[in-house]
């Protein structure tokens, strides 16, 4: 495999601190060395190298940005720079991460106890215990306050019914993260009658059952399941004391669509680089194909996109580091930078030709998962519709 040659032609570097860059190469060497070497064996069976998990944790990937608690705390530059890196790996590992870091221990910093953040947050920052953020309902998507996931109030604590889909590693999680309507009940404040809240349901719990979605043609390397809660008897402590509203799971998605705001990044540099080699090597008509000018073109394309999504990811990055970065900055960057990151894979496969569709290459696999990415965590028209409300102050999501 040929060593990768970073996209930085406006000299990003050089607006980095040395031990951000220190980080990202860090990274960067594991994911050409350890990871790199196995994602096609993985990719073709559907499954996820869940050996290495523990290096992944030495590795700061778990919560980077979280302070205290086992957790780096480092800032959003270095924080983007790991999901830019491990998604130029997959976006199934980055999702990964994601999933683990972002969502979950992000839901149990924001919102739990003193005693659950002790209690879960060391041991997922290494990678002892793995966890999942279940939102999404089967029928509640782009809508997920009209979930119908319900939660009870009962005398020994609560109980949990309903269903979640497309839930990021529901099958090998330790804790689950899950969001319900709470019913009222005599006792209960009620103000706080179906009020979304988060519960935290562990692994084992009579009436949890997750089950692995098959057939999937996209982020096949990575493990998405579906949720069943069946009545789950909870105790009062796994409730995260301090959620309250939609706001909460969506601040929660905020710090995940900001990380895929640097993740895509990461694959659409893949793709450049693996079209500009191609290009350089494959010659017809006597010469190499980089030097016909519609291939110049689309390179050039692709340099210049990256380019631009480069600094709107670091320029958030300062902004979230400075408490002044807002839901609509974030749909912006998330939207834009998918959609760059998906147009590099294509271009990047129509380079290649033919053998752009075979699995010895990265851009066909990387073109599958950003279809899922430019889904997930808000779809890209919802995006639209959330800079459209910025910008006109009407809401136009109905």
């Amino acid at each position: 495999m040929s060593t990768f040659e970073a996209t930085d032609f406006y000299d990003l570097d050089a607006l980095l601190t040395p031990d951000e860059r220190q980080i990202r190469d860090r990274v960067r060497r594991w994911v050409d060395e350890r990871f790199l070497p196995v994602v096609t064996e993985h990719y073709r069976a559907g499954t996820f190298p869940i050996d290495l998990v523990p290096e992944l944790a030495e590795l700061g990937a778990f919560g980077p940005t979280i302070k205290g608690h086992g957790c780096l705390g480092l800032g959003n530059v270095a924080g983007g720079l790991i999901l830019q890196e491990l998604e130029r790996g997959d976006s199934g590992l980055r999702t990964f991460a994601s999933v683990q870091g972002s969502l979950a221990m992000m839901a149990i910093d924001l919102f739990g106890s003193e005693e659950q953040k002790s209690r879960w947050l060391p041991e997922m920052a290494r990678g002892a215990k793995l966890g999942c953020f279940a939102l999404t309902e089967p029928d509640f998507g782009s809508n997920p306050g009209g979930m119908i996931t319900r939660a009870r109030k009962t005398g020994d604590g609560f109980r949990l019914s309903g269903a979640k889909k497309w839930i990021g590693n529901a099958t090998i999680a330790d804790v689950a993260v899950v969001w319900a309507k709470l019913d009222g009940e005599p006792g209960v404040d009620a103000q706080s009658s179906g009020a979304i809240r988060g519960f935290l349901v562990e692994k084992g719990t009579p009436g949890f059952k997750a089950t692995l979605i098959e057939g999937k043609l996209s982020l096949r390397a990575a493990l998405t399941a579906e949720i069943e809660l069946d009545d789950c008897a909870l105790p009062p402590d796994a409730l995260l004391p301090e959620s309250g509203g939609l706001r909460s799971p969506l601040g929660c998605l905020n710090h995940a669509r900001y990380g895929i705001s640097w993740g895509a990044l990461g694959a659409a540099m893949s793709c450049y680089d693996e079209a500009r080699r191609y290009a350089m090597g494959r010659e017809q008509f006597g010469r190499p194909i980089a030097s016909f000018q519609l291939v110049q073109a689309k390179l050039a394309r692709m340099l210049t996109e990256i380019t631009k999504a480069q600094f709107l990811a670091l320029r958030l990055a300062q902004l979230k580091d400075a408490g002044a970065a807002k839901h609509y900055h974030i749909s912006m960057a998330k939207m834009n930078n998918v959609e760059i990151a998906l147009d590099a894979a294509r271009t990047a496969r129509d380079i290649l030709g033919g053998v752009g569709i075979l699995d010895e290459h990265q851009c066909f696999r990387h073109m599958c998962n950003l279809e899922s990415v430019k889904t997930y965590e808000g779809t890209h028209d919802i995006h639209l519709l959330v800079l459209g409300q910025q910008i006109t102050g009407i809401p136009a999501f109905a």
